[in-house]
């Protein structure tokens, strides 16, 4: 008679290859169809009109160069050759990493005029279905919101689903700057909600600001609602369950900061698959860095948090509802994003989420978990609330962070 070996970890392992070859599988068709997506988008055009236009005489540099560079360039001309150029090159402009921010704010609104009159237009074309009018209207209603005088839009991509990143309080004079990084199915339609406003990354990033306000009056905080990367539509293998968007979320996140101005501290606050982004960032990430913070997170690609390779102080929290809980932590193939966060053994911080009620709740107004990204963000750390009775997350952390560390 035959005997097979029927031990749990055998079989354990046996059901994460068969998944991981149908996940590899699934995944094979995602990732062709990304690769044959076109390439002549809005920005990529503007962006190559740049590369061809000259300013007395002499060529504009690279958009590519370093954001330094790039602000020394700006910086030479008048207040009339930066006006000029942003109005010939909006999208450029607008996405343009070392470019003075209020520039880039004009340079995005005249972006987002223009793309509310292409989405007028597609709303009464012939050759879309209802369907696409429908969506074609939604859009051109959500470009008209964001050109409102107040709102201050960093970066602004009307390609496929859009992209957009907005900021509340001055980059300018900020002590501390906070950024946003939210998850899945977050684009240019899902960036902000009228019904729980604290769940779309406008509100989330709104919520945070107020409420460092409150926590810190002293402390002139800026707080950034970054949905400028194409996050994963839905929690499809193809896209959530691996580290594709990640990765170019990562790099796209790593040259939002290093193009900030000034030198003031900078805190991450990851939700879901954002928390995705910031583990892949982390290694890369400039020392003005000071914490990545993650809530609700499926993992950050790595089994420690030492393993993440940043001199960042790294927080993360959970509600007790959040059904992220049940998705498995690890990482086989490819899939899936490695430990949790919160287990003992990643050696995070861990926060107190109470009150968060579920995953989509961390920033409601009242919630511990909101109260506790707001200490982090003013660098209030003795003053944050731990998950645990032994209070572990506040060991050897100083009042308030140093900015510049190497």
């Amino acid at each position: 008679m035959t005997s097979f070996d029927t031990s749990p970890q055998l079989n354990v392992w046996r059901a994460l290859l068969a998944l991981a070859v149908v996940f590899v599988m699934l995944a094979t068709t995602g990732w062709t169809a990304l690769r044959n997506q076109r390439e002549a988008t809005p920005l990529a055009a503007s962006l190559e009109s740049w590369s061809h236009g000259r300013l007395h005489g002499h060529p504009l540099p690279d958009p590519d160069t370093a954001p330094d560079r790039l602000t020394r360039f700006f910086a030479a001309l008048t207040s009339q050759e930066r006006v000029r150029l942003a109005q010939r090159y909006p999208l450029a402009v607008g996405n343009m990493n070392g470019a003075p921010v209020t520039l880039r704010y004009q340079a995005n609104r005249l972006a987002l005029l223009r793309a509310r009159a292409v989405e007028r237009a597609r709303m009464h074309d012939a050759r879309l279905t209802p369907a696409g009018q429908q969506e074609a209207g939604r859009r051109m209603h959500r470009f008209d919101a964001l050109t409102a005088p107040e709102r201050h839009i960093l970066a602004f991509d009307p390609d496929g689903s859009g992209r957009v990143a907005e900021v509340f309080g001055d980059l300018g004079t900020a002590r501390r700057i906070s950024v946003v990084v939210p998850g899945v199915d977050t684009d240019v339609l899902t960036f902000q909600r009228t019904s729980r406003s604290w769940s779309a990354p406008v509100g989330m990033a709104k919520a945070l600001y107020r409420a460092e306000r409150e926590a810190g009056p002293a402390t002139r905080t800026a707080v950034i609602a970054w949905a400028d990367y194409t996050a994963p539509a839905g929690l499809g293998i193809e896209s959530a369950a691996t580290a594709m968007r990640a990765e170019t979320g990562a790099v796209r996140l790593n040259e939002l900061v290093r193009a900030l101005p000034g030198t003031a501290p900078v805190s991450l606050f990851c939700h879901s698959y954002g928390s995705v982004v910031c583990g892949v960032a982390a290694p890369t990430l400039p020392g003005r860095v000071a914490d990545i913070a993650v809530a609700g997170s499926p993992g950050m690609r790595v089994a420690n948090a030492s393993h993440l390779r940043t001199a960042a102080h790294v927080w993360a929290m959970r509600d007790a509802d959040d059904w992220i809980q049940d998705v498995p932590y690890m990482e086989v193939g490819g899939i899936g994003h490695g430990a949790d966060p919160v287990s003992s053994a990643f050696g995070a911080r861990v926060l107190s989420a109470r009150g968060a009620d579920g995953h989509a709740g961390y920033f409601e107004p009242g919630t511990e978990s909101l109260l506790n990204f707001a200490e982090i963000g003013i660098g209030a750390y003795r003053s944050v609330r731990c998950a645990h009775e032994d209070e572990a997350c506040r060991a050897g952390l100083s009042g308030t962070a140093t900015a510049g560390r190497a």
